[in-house]
């Protein structure tokens, strides 16, 4: 039974490295290259800070609002969402 060939890389970069290594006889690395990862954008503090503030008031506030009808049928629908228990909803 014949043995599978490895997997290549979908990057063009890389293949195109590994065909010009073999070309001119050169070693390839023993590590396989990754590819660079983009930037990740940082939060600015100050609206994170804001955010989280508002988003504490609300619930209380929203809860507060809520008669306990209106609780109860909100907690039915979550725990029916969470455990799959659809009545043709």
């Amino acid at each position: 039974m014949q043995k599978r060939s490895r997997k290549e890389s979908q990057d063009f970069a890389v293949n195109a490295f590994r065909i010009a290594a073999a070309a001119t006889g050169m070693e390839p690395p023993k590590k396989p290259l990754k590819p660079a990862k983009p930037p990740t954008a940082k939060k600015n503090p100050h609206a994170v800070a804001l955010g989280r503030k508002g988003g504490k008031i609300g619930g209380k506030a929203r809860a507060e609002s809520l008669t306990a009808e209106e609780r109860r049928a909100i907690a039915v629908k979550a725990a029916r969402a969470r455990w799959g228990m659809n009545d043709g909803d």
